[in-house]
């Protein structure tokens, strides 16, 4: 018996500050509920408050960077526009220029001028490395 005494104590003990039921769930007795409740509320008001205000900054960062990269991406697309645009102009003249017979010497007479420099370039600094080396 005096188990069920102790285990109603202690049941009472739980619900201490509980009135009884109103509209489906437990009420709180009135003296302590409204300071704690609306202290506890302010709280998580403000909480919530500061979360929202620093999501919103976060997002104005993000929507100022994405609009940063929006721009460049901008300037480099207009970028290659232009470049493609000069290198259809020299492919063009490239065509041109080895449409006709006497053009296409004369380019692979430059070339070979070009080519025999670079290859007299290089032997001379490989005969200077072994001279001074």
């Amino acid at each position: 018996m005096s188990s069920r005494r102790e285990h109603r104590a202690s049941r009472a003990s739980l619900f201490d500050g509980f009135d009884g039921l109103e509209e489906g769930g437990l009420r709180v007795s009135s003296s302590h509920s409204h300071g704690t409740n609306d202290h506890d509320n302010e709280n998580a008001v403000d909480s919530l408050q500061d979360r929202v205000i620093f999501l919103k900054k976060l997002t104005g960062d993000i929507h100022e960077e994405v609009e940063s990269h929006n721009r460049l991406l901008d300037r480099m697309g207009n970028d290659m526009d232009s470049s493609r645009g000069i290198m259809s102009g020299t492919m063009d003249r490239f065509k041109m220029v080895f449409e006709k017979k006497s053009n296409r010497r004369t380019c692979t007479l430059v070339a070979c001028f070009v080519v025999s420099f670079l290859v007299i370039f290089y032997l001379m600094r490989v005969l200077r490395y072994f001279m001074l080396g």
